[in-house]
């Protein structure tokens, strides 16, 4: 009876051995008696009890920050340079048989290749060239680890820090250059300044030039056109009888005086004061 209990209790210890769940981010790898034999897709598996066992590998992105490090670029000047490596597993049976520790050797090959990168530039071609540095870093680091199964998506140098004494020199170097921008920008903004108003004062005397020509051509037409109408209404209203009342008022104001005046027969006065024949001298009394 007791060994029908023991064989009863070992019977569920073997069953629940033998059923393994792989979720959905893992990928098993079967291994009968130490040997690769399969892999196992997520969901319920079934190994064989005390002769198979399994290796759950996690398949999702995963991240290694590589300490930061001092590297010399190519004109002696000290950096301190530091990264963050983006990868994901790809062949999980490669990823677990042909490397020991993927994130300490994908460290280390991080920052061999980084002192090789940064080496091979100035501290400005290092300080401006960040996404040059990233692509080359990852396309070595992508290379090398092909052959573990893993696949480096992306690389991101994070901070590159020079001296102290470089620090402050490049400070007062681009604020000198903010400043030479400030005054540039003043001047053409004065001299923009100074031209629009140039601008603005010669259309307005233009403008007010023409308006004067207007004017004056205006008044010129007003006038003509008054002239003409009084030249059309002496035509029309200035008659025979009016002719003779002005010839009377001349001749009383040239003769109220008793004066006494030559005139031509010739000239063209006789006719205003209605005299005919030699010229006479015409005594005219007062009253």
């Amino acid at each position: 009876m007791e060994f029908l209990i023991v064989l009863f209790i070992l019977s569920i210890v073997t069953l629940f051995a033998s059923v393994k769940i792989v979720q959905q981010q893992e990928r098993g790898i079967v291994l009968r008696l130490g040997k690769y034999k399969n892999l196992a897709d997520p969901g319920l598996n079934l190994v064989m009890p005390y002769i198979e066992t399994m290796i759950k590998v996690d398949m999702r992105e995963r991240v290694i920050n590589v300490e930061p490090q001092k590297v010399i670029t190519k004109d002696n000047v000290s950096v301190i340079v530091d990264a963050v490596i983006y990868y994901k597993i790809v062949d999980p049976v490669k990823a677990e048989f042909e490397v020991e520790d993927f994130g300490n050797a994908a460290t280390t090959l991080a920052q061999t290749n980084l002192r090789n990168i940064v080496g091979d530039k100035t501290l400005d071609e290092t300080l401006t060239a960040r996404d040059h540095i990233n692509t080359n870093l990852r396309l070595v680091l992508d290379e090398a680890t092909n052959g573990w199964g893993v696949k480096v998506t992306r690389v991101e140098v994070q901070k590159i820090d020079p001296p102290p004494e470089i620090t402050e020199a490049m400070s007062l170097q681009m604020k000198a250059e903010r400043e030479k921008r400030a005054s540039i920008l003043q001047s053409e903004g004065i001299k923009q300044s100074e031209i629009l108003e140039a601008d603005g004062k010669k259309s307005a005397e233009i403008l007010k030039a023409e308006g004067d020509a207007q004017a004056k051509i205006l008044r010129a037409d007003a006038e003509a056109g008054a002239i003409q109408r009084i030249a059309e209404a002496a035509n029309k209203y200035f008659d025979t009888k009016a002719q003779a009342w002005e010839r009377l008022r001349v001749s009383e104001q040239v003769l109220k005086n008793n004066t006494k005046y030559i005139i031509p027969t010739t000239g063209d006065l006789v006719n205003v004061l209605n005299l005919e024949g030699d010229a006479k001298v015409v005594p005219v009394k007062k009253g």
